[in-house]
């Protein structure tokens, strides 16, 4: 009787499957621990400088485009003009928040959302809602995996890239998932916060929606545009 052959379990699937999520947890629990204070000071920062409340949280496409709530610290005012409608983001967002998003500090509240679960500390970063209807069916491959507080596109231009080389980025992370790059990729995302490279995109107080790029580079009409906005879930 011959032997039934068995396709052998790659490392990346074992390190995906196994090892990827506690380590996350483990890494997340100890870094909440230790930076207790800075969450302290930060939030009182923000509390004193740009009102209640601290936490921003905003709805993104996580694990297989399933909704989740992400949590950073604010960096914008909620000043609105004679109409009741928010200011634009360059005039809501004040040196004190541009100085948190330099530090990447308002990204810390995340470590909550990879504590539950929701996100990983290495992966695509979540995008909008609005930013996933725009995306084609290969794109969109990108939430078949936890998002990340940081990831292979942050670390090769993050906000100073097209659309198109940052999903591009994303999709060459999720194909060659391993310890080894996830630990490239964290120290990469130090070296890069320390010297503050990449936060915003030339000429732009706050990174473009994906739409809102496609509408203005003439990669989609006015019709489609305005069509896809109303997928939104």
């Amino acid at each position: 009787m011959n032997a039934v052959k068995t396709k052998p379990v790659k490392k990346v699937d074992i390190y995906r499957k196994f090892i990827k999520r506690p380590i996350d947890f483990i890494l997340s629990l100890v870094a909440i621990i230790s930076l207790i204070p800075v969450f302290i000071i930060v939030g009182i920062l923000v509390r004193t400088k740009l009102g209640s409340p601290v936490l921003f949280k905003q709805k993104r496409p996580g694990l297989n485009e399933k909704i989740f709530t992400m949590y950073k610290f604010r960096t914008m005012t909620d000043e609105k003009d004679e109409n009741g409608e928010l200011l634009p983001d360059g005039v809501r967002l004040t040196k004190f928040g541009r100085l948190l998003r330099s530090t990447s500090l308002d990204e810390l509240p995340e470590l909550l959302n990879i504590l539950r679960g929701d996100m990983s500390i290495v992966g695509p970063r979540p995008q909008l809602v609005k930013d996933m209807v725009f995306m084609t069916p290969e794109q969109r491959k990108r939430h078949s995996v936890p998002p990340g507080l940081t990831g292979w596109a942050q670390v090769n231009g993050r906000n100073n890239v097209t659309w198109e080389e940052k999903i591009s980025r994303d999709l060459e992370y999720i194909s060659d998932i391993s310890f080894v790059n996830d630990w490239k990729i964290i120290f990469l995302t130090i070296s890069k916060v320390f010297r503050r490279e990449d936060i915003f995109a030339e000429g732009m107080d706050t990174s473009e929606d994906l739409g809102d790029y496609l509408f203005r580079t003439g990669k989609i009409d006015e019709i489609t545009y305005t069509n896809k906005l109303r997928n939104i879930i």
